[in-house]
């Protein structure tokens, strides 16, 4: 129970940073290159500063994920995209932070 949110988290960023590669079939400039992959890959940083919490505050962690979970689905909901983007990013992310709530829950209870 401990490592399965930690390595879901770990599969789910490099799941997401595979579509930063989308960049090299672009034509661009190696300098062009250099900041739009930086820029595809914001979002695999944060999810990655957000493994480092959970990691070490579980509870806190957990929340997050199910916020930032929650927050990803209404806005796609919003900007009209097919509701299978919400199953393939904001669902590993639901069930990570319910992972880690989960951890956090059956420690306390020790």
């Amino acid at each position: 129970m401990f490592w399965a949110p930690r390595v879901l988290g770990i599969l789910l960023i490099v799941f997401i940073s595979l579509f930063a590669l989308d960049v090299f079939d672009m034509g661009l400039s190696p300098s062009e290159v250099i900041v739009a992959l930086f820029m595809h890959l914001i979002p695999s940083m944060l999810l990655a500063i957000l493994l480092a919490v959970a990691w070490k505050y579980e509870l806190i962690g957990g929340i997050v994920y199910l916020l930032f979970a929650l927050w990803y689905s209404v806005t796609i909901v919003m900007e009209g995209a097919p509701p299978t983007y919400i199953v393939i990013i904001a669902g590993p992310v639901f069930l990570i932070g319910g992972l880690f709530i989960e951890n956090w829950r059956r420690e306390r209870s020790k």
